[in-house]
């Protein structure tokens, strides 16, 4: 019902009006090299400026544009790879009929091949989000989303490839601009590098997307394309570590028409090794761990557009992910503390098992007359299975050197079902004014099974439902030198959560508003100022919840709280960018309120006796605040030199609860803690190019030293170098990259919550990349009007899902 009542609304605000005129203009647009026809180009009726009709030409270059009103316009006509054409159009009671016949010239630069890949990467302020158009000196920073993250201002990736964004991980990654069941962290690493177009930063999101996520959106767009005929490109690549990695991928698409066919496959593969060790220091405890992953990684995209005429556009595409692999850990503790009853534990642990999503998605698009006046529906499916099976090989080892061993093994069986139905509405009002509206309909449903045959552990099953019904609208104006954009969401949300057949319960449903505002102000061409206001909010998610072990060692088990609240963030940020000659400078400052922040925690463990097992969970933190900001820029030293410095720094207060141990009683006690938790990043990339075919690229990176509120986390810095050469005019590259040329990167820390306890983990961070890409095929791109998910415009329906 609540759906309905949503799109009532929604559909009472389309109906517009049409004016009766009497003129038409009509005529035929040619190459001017060849005279073929060119299909698809726009052709705009412009009076005083403002577009009154356009119309795209049909498969012979034909137009025809009616019911004009009788006068003098301006018509132009755009088809991309060709200069503009721009002429005048006279109608009048004595003639009310007009021919245009023109032949469109060639650019000096004609497009090639299927990808158009920039030399450098550049990145571009817009009034909601940061645009990171991903060029060739990023596609070398490795062989997956996940190498070439950490290169990117603002994100930062962790020796596990968790994201965080401005410091912060709570932080929502989209794929074109839409949701995955898979973690983020694992997704990355399937998404080949060269296969990524841009990356969007929208760190204070509108009223029109989702509110969930209170550092933002990553949304990570993959290279699709409407090139008439065959295309494709394919591109491999080795990472030598202390095994070889292997990566590979292949673009292809097929536009005959008015039916596009688009796919590409990706898939990596290797052995991917860690370790590190932590030393108790309240008592003599070091406890070593040796982890391997052996990872077999694949991610197809298979999809069609269909023209229906040049006002409707019907697609559909799918995404199959797969990967299975088998990781081993292998757990060394040594009691050198005279404990009388152990002297060594040693664990072998195994995890393998398949994991599979599929995600498909059926959209819709009407074009009206009026130039960006457009009606979406967009349905999309995903459904994920996730299987792991454990086993676990424990021996203990006492002082007196007699062992006792104990095995068993875990099953878990994840399933996860997402559904979601939305429609999107724009209306420009006028040439300044713009009206925005959408609802959403999205549907979660999860069951989690998990067998053990450990008497310590209890097995179980869990259900974790939630039903969430949306509807936003956005009013913007834009004059001269300012414009502003007010939003509404109105979200109606509801939880189900069911472990063992109603042994515990848990639910939840409210209905919460979440508005926004941009204020964007331009002080002249080249320097643009921006306010924005947004309310977050981050529910707990199904990982964070489910009382059930997500992984464990002799020492430290982890469990969700199924008790999290959700966390509610209102955010302010002042963003500047300066165009200069050679570049551009873009400033960000943020402030941010937070109640009921979700963090870790490590806490001991209330069933073990001897005070040696934590348990590693989740817990709410409240009335926590935070500030930051980010300087980025892009410079052309010279036309053989160019840099993209960068620096973000953020703050956050935290307030919470730790445990602090008394080895005397063997007992915790809780404390509350307040900290200034700083973070302080670095980054500066350099490019040089000697000749048009050969670049080189040196890439430098550092951040600081953090204090949480239960561990402080040490700095970590490195180097990288690479080269890149193209040949076969510009179809193949061939790129090599050293990372972490001193092999200093490592995660180090120290803390006195739960116990006074030092640590380091390390892993492959010092590797060499060799890659190649080769274009194939290469004909003009075509303007297909279908629904442009990689456009910032009404891409994210009502709301990224």
């Amino acid at each position: 019902m609540k759906l309905k009542f949503f799109l009532f609304v929604l559909l009472g605000v389309i109906t517009t009006a049409q004016a009766q005129n009497s003129g038409t203009v009509s005529g035929k647009i040619l190459e001017k090299s060849n005279n073929a026809p060119i299909s698809y180009a726009t052709v705009s009726i412009k009076d005083n400026g403002k577009v009154v009709s356009g119309v795209n030409t049909d498969d012979n270059g034909d137009f025809t544009i009616k019911n004009l009103a009788l006068k003098s316009y301006t018509i132009e006509i755009q088809y991309i790879g060709f200069r503009k054409y721009i002429g005048s159009v006279i109608l009048s009671d004595n003639k009310k009929t007009a021919t245009v016949n023109v032949s469109l010239q060639e650019e000096a630069t004609q497009l090639k091949g299927v990808n158009i890949v920039a030399e450098r990467s550049t990145m571009e302020q817009k009034i909601d989000r940061k645009v990171i158009t991903v060029g060739k000196d990023l596609t070398t920073a490795g062989a997956s989303a996940s190498d070439i993250m950490s290169n990117i201002p603002s994100v930062n990736v962790d020796q596990d490839g968790k994201l965080s964004l401005r410091g912060n991980e709570n932080v929502r990654v989209l794929i074109d601009g839409r949701p995955s069941n898979i973690d983020p962290a694992q997704l990355l690493k399937q998404i080949p590098s060269t296969s990524i177009k841009k990356i969007e930063l929208i760190t204070n999101p509108s009223a029109k997307y989702n509110p969930e996520g209170m550092s933002g959106i990553i949304n990570i767009i993959l290279h699709k394309n409407a090139n008439t005929g065959f295309n494709g490109s394919y591109s491999g690549g080795i990472t030598f570590g202390e095994t070889a990695k292997y990566n590979q991928s292949l673009d292809l698409n097929y536009k005959t028409g008015k039916v596009n066919f688009f796919g590409n496959a990706g898939n990596n593969f290797g052995t991917y090794f860690n370790n590190g060790h932590i030393q108790r220091l309240d008592q003599d405890v070091a406890q070593k761990l040796d982890i391997s992953n052996d990872n077999d990684n694949y991610l197809y995209k298979v999809g069609m557009d269909y023209l229906i005429n040049d006002h409707n556009t019907l697609s559909f595409y799918t995404n199959q992910n797969k990967s299975k692999g088998t990781g081993l850990v292998n757990t060394d503790i040594d009691y050198n503390n005279g404990d009388p009853d152990i002297k060594n534990i040693y664990q072998k642990a195994r995890y393998e098992g398949p994991n599979e999503t599929g995600t498909y998605n059926l959209a819709y698009k009407h074009i009206f007359k009026k130039e960006g006046h457009t009606l979406d529906f967009e349905g999309n499916f995903s459904n994920t299975r996730e299987t792991q099976d454990a086993s676990f090989d424990t021996q203990t080892t006492k002082p007196d050197n007699t062992s006792n061993s104990l095995l068993y093994s875990d099953y878990i069986n994840d399933k996860r079902k997402l559904g979601t139905l939305n429609v999107d509405y724009v209306n420009p009002l006028n040439d300044k004014t713009t009206l925005e509206a959408g609802a959403e309909a999205r549907i979660t449903r999860t069951d989690n099974i998990y067998n053990t045959t450990n008497s310590a552990f209890n097995s179980s099953i869990y259900t974790y439902d939630t039903d969430i019904y949306s509807a936003y609208v956005t009013f913007g104006q834009k004059y001269k030198k300012f414009s502003y954009q007010l939003g509404i969401r109105g979200e109606s949300y509801k939880v189900a959560a069911d472990l063992n057949h109603g042994q515990t319960k848990f639910d939840d449903d409210y209905i919460t508003l979440y508005p926004s505002a941009y204020f964007t102000y331009n002080l002249n061409e080249k320097n643009v100022l921006q306010l924005s206001y947004s309310r977050r909010v981050d529910r707990p998610s199904l990982e964070q919840t489910k009382p059930i072990r997500e992984f464990s060692t002799p020492l430290v088990t982890s469990y969700g709280n199924q008790e999290l609240r959700p966390q509610f963030t209102n955010s302010v940020e002042v963003n500047y960018t300066k165009t200069l000659e050679k570049g551009s400078i873009t400033a960000g400052v943020f402030v941010r309120a937070i109640n009921d922040q979700i963090s870790r925690t490590l806490s001991p463990d209330p069933n073990d006796a001897s005070g040696y097992k934590q348990i590693l969970s989740f817990a709410n933190y409240d009335h926590n605040s935070a500030y930051g900001f980010d300087i980025s820029a892009n410079y052309k030293l010279t036309k053989w030199w160019d840099i993209q410095p960068s620096i973000d720094f953020s703050s956050i207060n935290q307030q919470g609860v730790v445990f602090e141990y008394d080895p005397a009683t063997k007992t915790s006690s809780p404390l509350e803690r307040s900290v200034t938790t700083s973070a302080f990043n670095a980054r500066m990339n350099s490019n040089f190019k000697p000749t048009k075919r050969l670049s080189f690229l040196l890439f430098g990176f550092y951040r600081g030293g953090v204090e949480e509120i239960q561990q402080h986390r040490k700095e970590m810095y490195k180097m990288d170098i690479g080269s890149r050469y193209t040949l076969l005019d510009n179809k193949m590259n061939i790129s090599v990259r050293f990372n972490d040329v001193f092999n200093t990167m490592k995660y180090a820390f120290d803390g006195v919550y739960p116990y006074p306890q030092t640590g380091q983990f390390t892993w492959e961070s010092q590797t060499v990349y060799l890659g190649l890409t080769y274009n194939f095929g290469g004909a003009k791109i075509k303007n297909l009007q279908r629904k442009q998910r990689e456009d910032n415009t009404n891409k994210d329906g009502g709301g990224m899902f």
